[in-house]
Parts: structure tokens; C-alpha cells; sequence
């Protein structure tokens, strides 16, 4: 449901959008006509200081590049200055530098990339509204609860009925905040995974990672029953964790990591820590920051950025990276082949104790199981096995793929010795080695199917 703007008086808020193009702010202000607000345009930031001055304004959008006075700049002289108004940058291009300026010095709500979507962008206004209408709401509630606590000092001791009903009152008020400041901590959860989403628009469909990652370690923390607070900057850490690959170009944002050259490498080892640079200033996201920072951290010590090893990782750390490279494993962004989530749970095992916490990595394939349909691998006449290993009557569970990603064979397809022979023989010719998922056969299927089609690229 979206968030509506209050409604109790007549008072339009009024938003001020700077841009020293004059064809953007005309396209800004044609977009905001008909909505509830009082729109001001200024084409530099001294204009838009000299209107804030002598009016009130509830919100600023301000471009980023501008002559004189830079987007960045100007926001941090409205934070200074006006603290209460709500602080947008709106930028054509990628700049880390300028981005963690506006967030460090100007504070600001959002960020949003040109060219902008119309109802995205109606969306973000009435959210950042929204907020400040009941970050307003509290404080005058905390303000009332402040003016309460000094008339009960002033109050008669000896007039019983009177403390009895005025505390009740205060308890009243202060059950009004705690509920206030729980749906304070539950938007600002939500308003990370709207950003997630914006920004997850840098990657095609096919690539995209948060919202699973997000629901996996929901999961995860549903099924262990980790606390509200821990849950929360996990869930926070799964939306943004990938924040600092926003300056990527878009060619080394769908690359795989393990093709990266040298100077790309660079920047992806990076990302952690560019990532937590972004969101440290925000009080909220500094545990969820933490664990960003050390979630490419390796079991062995070989990770980055600090080499932790073992013990050392925090342990929201550990399971993010194994959420992370179980997603980003199927969507072909850690190797170049895209593998199914069985294949996926395989490598993530093979790597126990090197990569991964050994102690987490079983029960995160249980969680897997229980979460997602399409995982066999906690099938018990479900077997994950070489070559050499396949005997005749063994049935595929899943489909087979060369390194290449060319279909082999069939899932459900019938093992029998000739075709075993030939995936061994097609396997050396390539320098491959597979991991096939068989089902193993009831005992008592004494007879073997006829093996069916296989690809031309067996015979």
C-alpha cells in the first residue's frame, strides 16, 4: 500500500527542485502537476538558498553537477542550515566521489539516477513526505512526553487519584512511541529494499540477486529463530550488500568474477569496503554495514578486505556470503557457467572449510531445501557422483550440461553402460569433470530402460 501524505489541514508541502538546466526542471514540474504539492524551481544552488530563506520547504531534489555550487554542496549547506527538510540528489552519471559527499556531508534521503522512471520517482516523494510527516509525529510526541514529565513534578503529592490517572496517561504516550519507533525501524528496513530495488535496475533481469538474497536469509533467520534485531540488519546487509558496485560500468557489473582482468579485480575487491563507506553515517545501518564490509571474507583467511580467518568473520558476515554466492553462482556472476541451485549447493560444499564456515555450510543446504522447490540435493535416493562412479540404471535428476553450458542430457534419462562410456570418453576429450545427480533405482527394477536421445555432442 503507499504511503499518503497527512491529510489533516489544508498545508501543502512544498518541494524546491534545483537544476541549472531549465528543459529538466520543466520536465520535473510538468511530472509533479496535479500532485498535492507546492513546487519551486531554482536554476543554481544560491538561488535555491536565497528561497529557502525566506519560505519554508519541506523537500529539496537538487542535481548533482551544476556550475558555481555543485549538487553535494548545496545539500550540505540545507543540512546545516535547514536540518528538518528532506534531501534529494538527482545525477545523470556515476560518481562515488559526489555520492559519498551528499551522504556524508549533506545527509541525503535518496539518490536517484537520470533518466528517471515518472512513477518511481512519484513514489520516492511521497515516501520521503511520508517519512518526515512521522519523524514530526514523534518528536512532538517525545516533546509532549517532556512537557507531561514537568507538570507531574509540579503536581501535589497528596492528590493520589490525580498522579494515578496523569501516569496512566503517560503510559499511554509512551506505548505511542514505542509503537512509532518500531514502524520508525520497520520503514527504514523497507525503504533499503525500495533503494535495493532501484538500484538492482544497473543489472538485467537475468542477473539480478537482492530479493533473493533477501527472502533466503529471511528464511534462514525464520527457521533458527534469530532475534528481531539481528534479523533486521541481516535483511538490511542482503538488500544493500552490493551498494558500492553502483560506479561499476555496466559491462564489469554482468561480467563473472573469475574473468575479471587485473585492474577490475581491483575495483571488485573493493566493493565491500566501498559499500560500507556508503552507509556508515547512517546511525541505523552501521551493525548492517559491519557485516557488508566482511562478507567476502574466506574461512582460510584468503579472503578480503582484511584477510579475516575462522572465528574472526562475524557470523552474519559468514552467512551472507554463503546467501550471496549461492544466488550469484546460478546467475553466472562468480563463474562464467550459470549453474542450477544443486550445482550451486555442490561447489558451496566442496569449498567447506576453505571458503565457508564448515559448522554452517550443511544446515544452509537444509535451509535451501526447505526454502526452495527445485533443490534435490536433500533427497536422500538423491546422489551426487563422478563419471566413474555411474552404473546402469541410474536416472538423471537433473539436466546434464557441458562447462560450455550445451545441454548433454535429459533429466530423467535412464543410464545405461554404452552411454556411461561415452560421457566418461567426452569428459576427457573436454578436460571436464562433472558432477552428475543421479536417482538411484528401487530395489527389485531388475530390467534397464533403453537409454533415449543424447546429444550429438556424445557421439
Amino acid at each position: 500500500m503507499e504511503e499518503q501524505l497527512p491529510t489533516k489541514s489544508t498545508h501543502k508541502p512544498k518541494v524546491l527542485l534545483v537544476d541549472d538546466e531549465e528543459p529538466i526542471l520543466n520536465s520535473l514540474r510538468r511530472l509533479l502537476r496535479g500532485q498535492p504539492y507546492e513546487v519551486l524551481l531554482a536554476t543554481s544552488g544560491a538561488q535555491a538558498l536565497e528561497i529557502m530563506a525566506q519560505q519554508p520547504v519541506d523537500l529539496v531534489m537538487s542535481d548533482a553537477r551544476m556550475p558555481n555550487m555543485d549538487g553535494a554542496t548545496l545539500l550540505a549547506h540545507i543540512h546545516k542550515l535547514y536540518p528538518d527538510t528532506v534531501r534529494i540528489m538527482l545525477t545523470g552519471y556515476a560518481d562515488p566521489s559526489a555520492i559519498i559527499k551528499a551522504i556524508n556531508d549533506g545527509q541525503i534521503h535518496r539518490y536517484i539516477s537520470k533518466p528517471w522512471h515518472d512513477e518511481e520517482m512519484l513514489l520516492i516523494l511521497r515516501q520521503s513526505l511520508a517519512y518526515q510527516h512521522s519523524e514530526r509525529e514523534r518528536l512532538r510526541l517525545v516533546q509532549e512526553t517532556w512537557d507531561q514529565n514537568q507538570e507531574l513534578k509540579l503536581l501535589n503529592i497528596t492528590l493520589d487519584k490525580r498522579v494515578a490517572s496523569r501516569t496512566a496517561e503517560l503510559q499511554q504516550t509512551a506505548d505511542m512511541l514505542d509503537l512509532a519507533y518500531e514502524e520508525l525501524k520497520h520503514s527504514y528496513v523497507t525503504g533499503t529494499e525500495m533503494f535495493s530495488l532501484l538500484a538492482n535496475l544497473r543489472m538485467p533481469p537475468a542477473k539480478q540477486t537482492n530479493r533473493q538474497i533477501i527472502e533466503l536469509v529471511r528464511v534462514y533467520c525464520k527457521l533458527h529463530g534469530v532475534d528481531e534485531g539481528t534479523s533486521r540488519d541481516l535483511t538490511m546487509a542482503a538488500a544493500l550488500y552490493n551498494i558500492g558496485k553502483l560506479s561499476w560500468t555496466d559491462s564489469m557489473m554482468t561480467a563473472p568474477a573469475d574473468l575479471l582482468h587485473h585492474n577490475d579485480r581491483e575495483r571488485y575487491r573493493n566493493y565491500p569496503k566501498q559499500s560500507e563507506s556508503l552507509l556508515m553515517t547512517l546511525d541505523p545501518m552501521k551493525d548492517a554495514a559491519r557485516l557488508i564490509l566482511h562478507h567476502q571474507e574466506r574461512w582460510d583467511g584468503s579472503g578480503f578486505p582484511d584477510r579475516l580467518k575462522g572465528e574472526a568473520i562475524p557470523v552474519g558476515s559468514r552467512l551472507l556470503k554463503l546467501a550471496v554466492d549461492f544466488i550469484e553462482l546460478q546467475r553466472g556472476l562468480i563463474l562464467e557457467r550459470q549453474m542450477n541451485s544443486d550445482e550451486a549447493l555442490v561447489y558451496i560444499r566442496s569449498y567447506a572449510g576453505k571458503l565457508y564456515d564448515p559448522e554452517m555450510v550443511e544446515d544452509f543446504i537444509r535451509v535451501c531445501a526447505a526454502y526452495l522447490s527445485d533443490v534435490s540435493l536433500a533427497d536422500p535416493t538423491v546422489k551426487v557422483m563422478t563419471t566413474r562412479e555411474l552404473a546402469a540404471g541410474m536416472i538423471l535428476a537433473h539436466n546434464l550440461n557441458a562447462d560450455n553450458g550445451m545441454l548433454l542430457l535429459n533429466a530423467g534419462k535412464v543410464l545405461n553402460g554404452p552411454l556411461v562410456e561415452k560421457l566418461i570418453a567426452f569428459e576427457a576429450m573436454e578436460g571436464a569433470k562433472y558432477s552428475i545427480f543421479v536417482k538411484l533405482p528401487e530395489e527389485g527394477d531388475g530390467a534397464i530402460l533403453e537409454a533415449g536421445h543424447v546429444s550429438q555432442a556424445l557421439h
